[in-house]
């Protein structure tokens, strides 16, 4: 069985061997093919890789290649991880919106659109290179922002489903609280990638992980209310937002709301302190050196800190559930579909979905709050105006883009952010010539 990852020469990449090793009962790979344009990384990404494998006795063959259409032969999924640009353009990305007193970050609010209108070109050239050499292959996206990406591949005809390490993280964290396995958590996760909750974190009986739910019911008992009562400081101390917040929801906010609830005091610790892209980067040459290093056969301990954690675990379960068929449950990146009411069908949403050989049918999700669904549907037009730049481009459709946005939403702001962006980001926008 042979994988593709595209953008094999991510420092990621030992995080996604590690678990391809350690879950090679769930997905027996023979074949793992780094692609990436880099030629010195991704050589130097597949040789630590072979070695990890090596040493875990894993009998996979690591190759590597800039050709995408080649590796893509024969495979039964590609994996996209790339970044257009490097952590310079994430430098950037993180900078100059804070110039105007707004949020600097790769995924959301200006910077994240920066971000979109750079990559969903890209991505949509790579995924017609690998529908043109293997049209069964499942192309699954971790690139962010992930939900207007996967749209971006839906809406061209792709097989192609989004994947996020939030809602696994979040499972992973629930278990530990509860010294259970994780199999047996299950989250009530609602919203947009990057842009979610927890309504539910329920505990399942033993013969409910072995037996996927149908969709019709909700299984397990809901230990949301107590795990709020009790752990509440705990959690959202993880979350980076007030206890009282979490209370008053009702829900676990994902970290990435605090960008929304909490704008004006992130800006100002954002004025105050390092970028993200500075400390990854950092990181980054770090872990090259070791990678380097052909004693090494082992995931640094300081791959734990460049992000992604349990990105691995959820892709082998993702693509070992698409290739055998097995009907079990996983939060990912997928067409609404009726599922929240309030959007399109065909519009993007993170949600629990039964994960077939077809792909992924989402979960009956019970009636969204307001004070949920307002800022989902909000957010989602947004998606909607960011990806309709991304794929035709012109300064108004970025403005209108940022002026949709809850986190600018002003004239004035809308168009100074817009002539900052394209300025930024010209080399990699040929429509603004």
């Amino acid at each position: 069985m042979k994988i593709v990852v595209v953008g094999g020469g991510s420092t990621y990449t030992p995080e996604l061997i590690d678990g391809f090793a350690r879950l090679r009962d769930r997905l027996p790979l023979t074949e793992i093919v780094l692609v990436d344009p880099n030629r010195e990384r991704r050589q130097l990404l597949a040789a630590v890789s072979q070695r990890m494998l090596l040493r875990q006795g894993h009998a996979a063959v690591v190759t590597e290649t800039d050709d995408v259409a080649g590796a893509s032969e024969g495979a039964v999924a590609v994996l996209l991880q790339l970044r257009v640009g490097g952590q310079e353009t994430r430098q950037r990305d993180e900078t100059w919106p804070l110039e105007c007193g707004c949020l600097g970050q790769e995924t959301t609010g200006a910077g994240g659109l920066a971000k979109a209108l750079r990559t969903v070109p890209v991505v949509l050239n790579i995924a017609d290179q690998v529908r043109a050499a293997n049209p069964e292959a499942w192309i699954v996206d971790f690139t962010n922002p992930v939900g207007i990406v996967t749209r971006a591949l839906l809406s061209h005809g792709h097989k192609a489903i989004g994947l996020c390490n939030v809602a696994i993280g979040l499972q992973r964290y629930f278990a530990g609280l509860l010294d259970v396995q994780p199999e047996r958590i299950a989250l009530d996760h609602v919203g947009l990638n990057h842009l979610t909750w927890e309504r539910g974190v329920r505990l399942l009986d033993v013969d409910e992980v072995v037996a996927p739910t149908s969709g019709s019911a909700k299984p397990g008992k809901d230990l949301l209310p107590s795990l709020l009562e009790t752990q509440g400081e705990l959690i959202a101390t993880r979350m980076h937002q007030p206890v009282e917040l979490l209370r008053r929801l009702e829900a676990i906010p994902s970290y990435y709301l605090r960008y929304f609830y909490q704008h004006d005091a992130v800006v100002q610790e954002q004025l105050n302190s390092p970028t993200r892209a500075e400390q990854v980067a950092a990181m980054e040459a770090k872990l090259l050196e070791l990678y380097a290093d052909p004693a090494v056969d082992t995931k640094p301990e300081l791959l734990s800190n460049r992000g992604g954690e349990f990105y691995s675990e959820a892709a082998v379960q993702l693509v070992a559930s698409l290739v055998s068929d097995r009907g079990d449950v996983q939060v990912v990146n997928t067409l609404n579909q009726g599922t929240l009411p309030f959007l399109p069908d065909d519009f993007v949403i993170e949600t629990p979905a039964i994960i077939g050989a077809g792909g992924a049918r989402p979960l009956a999700q019970a009636p969204i709050e307001p004070r949920f669904a307002g800022l989902i549907g909000h957010v989602a037009a947004y998606e909607q105006l960011a990806l309709e730049a991304a794929l035709h481009g012109g300064r108004q459709r970025v403005a209108d883009a940022l002026l949709a946005h809850p986190l600018v939403g002003q004239w004035d702001l809308a168009n100074d952010l817009t002539d900052r962006l394209l300025a930024e980001n010209a080399a990699f926008l040929p429509w603004t010539a």
